[in-house]
């Protein structure tokens, strides 16, 4: 539904979004190794892309562009953070050991990309992954076929030898967040959610994501209201790229797989952040997740 202060420009990106969001979130998520920041990543860009269409941007390729935005969204967070060396040294390169790490955990569906350049791996994701032609991805990535062709092979032979190396990391868990994350899992499917909400800390803070944000005990409260007139799902402990989590299982359908994932920042006392996916669930599409 347009806004009044909508252009005609912005209602034609906000049509698009239903389509062109999963597509750009899979781009995403192979760009920084994480479905999880590839998530915030397109939050970022979809609001860049926003405030310049307001502010009167002329655009005659939609998906051109806001593939470019992603791409130097991504580009900013690599040189903000020093990511790009930072996660090559400590992910890709060091003993097995190291890797291991809890405060360095990628999926490993992804983190093999991270061995790319930016450019080769923007080009081999577009390519390889989202299945654009050769002349589509120069188009996308404002080359030439001849560079994208010559990216292309570096890259997927780079991609090749990181999937080689790739390591299987552990799960990160104290026995004590552990525990509390299954009771939390418990509690919600009993639909006990006076239990859920004692194990929430008094300044926790709550995203769901796409749809709003909220913060403190009282506000956060309200949220469980309508999963109290739900039951089409069950909750399992677990994680989502090794940070702990519920996974949320369609009742009738629980060999297929979690739908969505709820992130939990718990420590060994309680509860101190959620981030809900229920309406972000292209974010399952190429996650890892694992079952307690």
């Amino acid at each position: 539904m347009a806004r009044d202060e909508d252009t005609p420009a912005l209602e034609a990106f906000r049509a698009a979004l239903p389509e062109m969001r999963g597509e750009l979130h899979r781009y995403l998520a192979r760009m920084t190794g994480s479905v999880i920041d590839g998530e915030d990543l397109l939050q970022d860009a979809l609001l860049s892309a926003a405030i310049a269409l307001q502010s009167g941007a002329e655009v005659q390729n939609l998906r051109a562009w806001l593939f470019r935005i992603a791409h130097n969204t991504a580009l900013n967070f690599f040189r903000a953070r020093k990511r790009e060396t930072a996660l090559r040294q400590d992910l890709i390169n060091l003993p097995p050991a190291l890797q291991s790490d809890p405060t360095n955990r990628l999926p490993e569906a992804l983190k093999p990309y991270l061995a790319l350049s930016p450019i080769q791996r923007s080009i081999v994701i577009l390519r390889d992954v989202l299945g654009y032609s050769t002349a589509e991805v120069a188009e996308l990535t404002d080359s030439s076929v001849a560079a994208v062709k010559s990216a292309l092979h570096r890259g997927r032979t780079a991609l090749i030898r990181a999937r080689d190396q790739s390591e299987v990391i552990s799960q990160p868990l104290t026995n004590r967040q552990a525990i509390l994350l299954r009771e939390y899992a418990k509690h919600f499917n009993a639909h006990d959610f006076d239990r859920v909400r004692d194990m929430l800390s008094a300044e926790v803070r709550l995203e769901l994501v796409s749809v709003e944000t909220r913060e403190g005990k009282a506000l956060v409260s309200g949220y469980f209201r309508n999963y109290a007139k739900q039951s089409d799902w069950q909750m399992v402990a677990g994680m989502l790229e090794y940070q702990p989590a519920i996974l949320s299982f369609a009742r009738d359908k629980l060999a297929k797989g979690p739908t969505y994932a709820i992130l939990l920042d718990i420590s060994d006392q309680c509860v101190a952040g959620i981030r809900d996916f229920r309406y972000a669930r292209y974010v399952m599409q190429e996650a890892n997740c694992s079952l307690l």
